[in-house]
């Protein structure tokens, strides 16, 4: 399963989806992981939950975004859910086209991998495909 948060910055989005991975932490059989552009909020972030700092990783595209997540998984099975913080920020270039792409791939590895991704994007909701608003929360 994919969610997806939208708003433009200073929206409250990272607050709303750090206090959603801790407060998952607590009930989680598994592993969570923390995607985030930068470290501003390691500290925010409960211990337990992995936290990956993507900006000294080059991501040009979702193609490449989609290797990082992959690549992620393989050193562990027991993930359940990533979040990702700030996707627009993450991946360089993301036009609506590329972001429906990624969504049937992260949809494809959710299945396969039995994670869930919680994502969010600096972007208006109306402006998101309507594939993408279904999945908004």
């Amino acid at each position: 399963m994919i969610k997806f948060m939208a708003g433009q910055k200073g929206q409250g989005k990272t607050r709303k989806i750090i206090e959603m991975a801790n407060e998952a932490i607590k009930s989680a059989d598994g592993h969570l992981v923390f995607i985030d552009d930068d470290r501003r909020h390691t500290r925010d972030i409960d211990r337990d939950i992995r936290f990956v700092e993507s900006g000294k990783h080059i991501l040009s595209n979702y193609r490449e975004f989609i290797g990082f997540v992959r690549g992620i998984l393989s050193q562990n099975s027991d993930i359940e859910h990533i979040y990702v913080d700030g996707l627009c920020n993450i991946i360089k270039t993301l036009d609506n086209e590329a972001l429906l792409k990624l969504t049937k791939k992260l949809e494809m590895i959710s299945t396969i991998d039995h994670v869930e991704f919680t994502i969010s994007v600096n972007m208006e909701p109306e402006d998101l495909p309507e594939e993408i608003r279904t999945m908004l929360l």
